[in-house]
This record gives C-alpha cells, structure tokens and sequence, in this order.
C-alpha cells in the first residue's frame, strides 16, 4: 500500500523529528526540481507549525539549466512564502563534463566538493546542524535495482568486490529517513516514502514551480532510465517491502554503523 502524501499525514509520520529542530541549523539541498520543491514546501509549513527556519542552497548545476530567467523566476514565488534560495556557483562550465564517459558522476563529485566547502566555511556547531536531502521512494528503489544489476555484470571482473562494496557504501545509508552522525548532525529524508507520482501530483495541486529547462546529461543516469520505465508500467512501491529487500538481499549495514564515521569520509567518500 503506498503512502498517501498531504501534509496531515507526512507530519504525523515525521512529528518526532520535526518537533526536535527548532534549536537547529537545517539546511535543505535545493535543486530546483519537483523533490527538492515538494521537500521546501513541507519544510515551510512544517516550519511555521513546529517553530524552525532552515535555508535552501542551490548548485547551480549543469548551468544550462539554471538561467537567470528560471532562477528569478523560481525565487518569485518562494520569496512570496518567505523563503529565500542562496544559488551556489560551482566554479565550472558544462564542458567539464560534456566529454565524459559519464556526465552525471562529473556533476554528482562537482556538487559534493561544493557542498563540503560550504559546510566547511559556514558551519561552527556540527551538533546542530541537520542537512535536508529530497531523495524519494523512487530512488532508494531504483539504488536497489542498480546495485543487483552491477552486482550480476561486476561478479567477475577483477576488484569487482572493492566497486561494489564501495557502492553500496555509498548508496546504504540513502535508505534511513534519518541518520545521526559521528559529529552531532543529522542527514533527514522526508520523502523517503513517497513515490513520483504522489510528489507529481503535489506540484501540480500546489501550482509549486520547477526548472523548466531539462538537463541535457539526464539519460546517463540509471536511475533516470529506471524511473521512466515505473511510470510506463504504473508502477509504485511501499517504503517497509522496499527497505526489507534491502535488508535481506543488499545486506545494507544498520544505520548506527554510520554513527563512527567522520565527516571528512562522510562527505568525501559516502555522501
């Protein structure tokens, strides 16, 4: 059964979190899409309800996406409701990853860099720093899915078993709607449960804008792939069955393992 995605229910699910930051620093990973939007609007109501403000941080990332037409246009709105978007630059053209074998893992390690330097310079109390990441059920399903597919086509080439185990480093602790780390802060989730067409059809009741421009690397990435391949088939998942597998089959680690591990590794190596 999916979860249903309005805001009674998502803050009933989530109350114990959200009661414990309006002594915190949040920050939410903004990308301008429908997640990361969906993700800002519930945090704004949330905000108003349980007494916290957080900011919103963009990369902006591959730039042809983010003109400064779409940015005003973007910030129009939100400004109205009172949150304001700090755009990041990340130093680089898209020709840094036009040639790439792969675009997307280019853009994913340029906007990881951004966001360490970020926290690097702006963060002085870790203990109250919680980072806001809007992946959905989608995602964490579709990790899954890439995970046994590398597994099967990797399961003989040479340190096959250091790249998966690395992987799944990577992509485990993606499946906890909130984990706690070595420094005090916290990583939160709150879509964790939703799949894309609920989030969809928030955007569209809410009249909530989005990057219009799509990026021109987005069919590189499997997930994205995958993704396409739900919709066509009206699939949708359940968050528990989802995780269960993930459990039982990935072998994902339990999220207190993540509590020994530093931010520099964190956020070089895992996030």
């Amino acid at each position: 059964m999916n979860s249903d995605l309005n805001y009674t229910h998502w803050k009933k699910d989530h109350e114990t979190i959200l009661k414990n930051l309006s002594d915190k620093n949040i920050y939410l990973l903004y990308s301008g899409g429908k997640d990361s939007s969906v993700t800002m609007d519930l945090l704004t109501r949330a905000g108003k309800e349980f007494g916290f403000d957080f900011q919103a941080h963009g990369a902006t990332y591959p730039a042809h996406r983010y003109t400064e037409e779409e940015k005003m246009r973007i910030e129009s709105y939100w400004n109205k409701r009172r949150v304001d978007i700090v755009w990041h630059d990340v130093g680089e053209s898209d020709d840094y990853i036009k040639h790439s074998p792969n675009p997307c893992f280019g853009c994913q390690e340029l906007r990881k860099k951004l966001m360490k330097n970020i926290l690097a310079d702006w963060i002085d109390d870790w203990g109250r720093l919680v980072i806001v990441v809007a992946f959905s059920l989608w995602d964490i399903t579709s990790y899954a899915v890439e995970h046994m597919l590398n597994s099967i086509s990797l399961q003989f080439e040479p340190g096959s078993d250091i790249e998966k185990s690395n992987r799944l480093k990577e992509i485990a602790h993606r499946f906890y709607p909130l984990i706690k780390m070595k420094e005090g802060y916290s990583v939160f989730r709150p879509l964790l449960k939703y799949n894309n067409d609920e989030i969809k059809k928030w955007i569209e009741r809410e009249g909530i804008p989005i990057l219009l421009i799509p990026c021109e690397f987005k069919d590189f990435r499997p997930k994205r792939i995958l993704e396409r391949y739900y919709e066509r088939m009206g699939l949708s998942f359940d968050y528990s069955r989802v995780y269960d597998f993930a459990v039982k089959s990935l072998k994902i680690p339990d999220m207190s393992s993540y509590a020994s591990i530093g931010k520099e590794e964190y956020f070089g190596d895992v996030f």
